[in-house]
């Protein structure tokens, strides 16, 4: 491009210009637009109106459409200064400085008032009315084309989203990208399981549920400092904190295989439309089972639901005992006499209302303690006692099984009717014979809801069945052998965890202990799939599901 050389005007200073120069993404670096090629031009451009280039600011791989620049923005501070060094910033074009008509002319009018121009090479510019209306048509038009570059990006990557491929992003803890497929000067890329992350994963949610063996299950925190302590390490080399270590242990895509695309924007963090979101297969690192587990441990221990200090705090029966004449949960004080630390277990009631509300109670923090776990291990976890709680509820089942049968054979019926429902619209769609209409849409949406049900429901007569076939009097006997052996030597967590898996609620009167359970969940811990509801705010007393009794 030759550019006409004017001369300064006799007796006037030469304007000093500063250089920006800009480009979005390597493509373009290597195009038409690339540094070198606008740095050439625009110097050029200076020399043929007499001004003396001072100083560039590059700008590579950042967007136009806001001001979120760290050189866009020291170039602007510097403009703005008293002793600022040039007069004039040359640009390739608009599109170099913004993408945002908007913000574009209110940054030029602003950098006026300081004395200084943006001068565009390749479009008019200039403080003629015309001028300025052209060079606002000029960034609304490039504000259009980058809106519309990135709409049809986003289509294309939803696209390659939906045949499989990974779109680039850093993948999950576990995978790692490798090259599925060229398609001319593109490469289609997938995920495969990396097997060195792969069994960190799989630790993770060991030590998260289990423990490593030698202690009970671990907290997030304590999964963190553990990892740390043991040499573990990210990625990229740095120690694990406790929100990476949170968002693996709620990945579903590790046991679903599904990972979903498109969930946020990458630019705002909003939430897409969910109908948008696409779900792109991976392979699984560990069992849904195993994942649902966490997620049931992960639900209980949530600060929302449970107080921190009933899962984390050093008091065995913190959440479960409580005072049997308030009923406001028993919590730990103490007293120190002769330089020795004495600890009980006071009523909260009387301590925070006083004895109007409560008379009292302190019991000895050790002996409550040993008389629970002593009673659990001596009452509740022999072979003949364990036989004798859940036998009513075999017999029970046992007595319903025929009636389960058929209810599950009508379910099975109705499930294969609504699939087979689902299937013939989904074929006279796609085969042209009837349109996708909002009234078929939501006939569609109610049909797939009753299938979901009606799956679920299956889901679940089957996993209560799983639940009684699998105890049997060898299985007890394991059992109780083995929880008593943890009650009795395991250390602090462990029994913790267990008697609050198992124990629901602790009443404690001056001369009677009282420990309530679930047979249900007795059936559940002793067959490893122990229920465990909705969750319920532990903060609240005298909570309820649906607040329709004694408000």
């Amino acid at each position: 491009m030759a550019f006409n050389k004017t001369s300064p005007e006799h007796g006037s200073v030469p304007k000093r210009a500063a250089l920006y120069l800009r480009v979005s993404t390597g493509r373009q670096a290597a195009g038409d637009v690339s540094l070198p090629s606008q740095r050439d031009l625009n110097t050029r451009y200076c020399e043929a109106q007499g001004w003396s280039v001072v100083g560039e600011f590059v700008e590579p791989g950042a967007s136009a459409t806001d001001d979120r620049r760290p050189v866009f923005q020291r170039m602007l501070e510097e403009a703005r200064s008293p002793d600022r060094r040039f007069d004039v910033i040359c640009v390739h074009s608009f599109s170099r400085f913004y993408r945002n008509g908007a913000e574009m002319e209110l940054t030029i009018r602003q950098l006026r008032k300081h004395g200084v121009e943006v001068v565009s090479v390749t479009q008019p510019t200039g403080s003629d009315p015309a001028q300025e209306l052209m060079r606002q048509i000029i960034g609304v038009f490039d504000e259009y084309t980058s809106r519309e570059n990135g709409k049809n990006v986003s289509r294309a990557m939803r696209e390659s989203a939906k045949q499989g491929f990974w779109n680039g992003a850093t993948p999950p803890l576990g995978y790692r990208i490798v090259e599925a497929e060229r398609r001319g000067t593109k490469i289609k890329k997938k995920l495969e399981i990396d097997p060195v992350n792969a069994e960190l994963v799989r630790l993770i949610f060991k030590l998260y549920l289990q423990g490593d063996g030698g202690t009970g299950p671990l907290g997030v925190k304590g999964v963190t400092v553990w990892l740390n302590d043991h040499g573990y390490r990210t990625r990229k080399g740095a120690t694990f904190g406790v929100g990476p270590v949170h968002g693996i242990l709620t990945n579903r895509c590790y046991a679903t295989g599904k990972w979903p695309y498109g969930v946020r924007s990458s630019r705002t963090g909003e939430r897409h439309d969910p109908s948008n979101i696409v779900e792109i297969d991976v392979p699984t690192i560990i069992s849904l089972d195993l994942f649902e587990q966490v997620q049931a441990r992960l639900a209980r221990n949530n600060p929302k639901v449970t107080p921190p200090r009933v899962v984390n705090g050093p008091t065995l029966l913190a959440g479960l005992a409580v005072c049997a004449t308030c009923g406001f949960g028993m919590t730990r004080s103490g007293t120190t006499r002769r330089n020795r630390r004495y600890s009980y277990y006071s009523c909260a009631g009387c301590k925070l209302k006083g004895q109007s509300v409560c008379k009292g109670r302190h019991v000895p923090m050790e002996k409550l303690d040993k008389l629970v776990i002593e009673g659990v291990a001596d009452q509740l976890l022999v072979p003949h006692r364990v036989e004798q709680i859940l036998e009513g509820l075999i017999d029970r089942a046992s007595a319903k099984d025929r009636a389960v049968t058929e209810r599950q054979h009508q379910l099975e019926a109705e499930f294969d009717t609504l699939k087979s429902k689902l299937n013939r619209l989904y074929s006279a769609i796609e085969d042209g014979i009837i349109d996708l209409d909002e009234e078929l849409k939501q006939r569609i949406a109610r049909l797939k809801t009753q299938r979901d049900i009606t799956q679920a429901s299956l889901t679940q007569i089957a996993s209560n069945s799983a639940n009684l076939e699998a105890i049997t009097p060898q299985k007890i006997a394991a059992f109780t052998t083995l929880m008593r052996d943890r009650l009795r030597t395991g250390d602090f967590r462990a029994r913790k965890d267990w008697l609050g898996s198992v124990i629901r609620r602790i009443e404690v009167d001056d001369q009677l202990v009282t420990l309530i359970g679930s047979k249900q969940v007795l059936a559940g811990a002793l067959t490893g799939q122990n229920p465990t509801g909705a969750p319920v705010r532990g903060f609240v007393r005298k909570w309820r599901t649906r607040q329709d009794s004694n408000l």
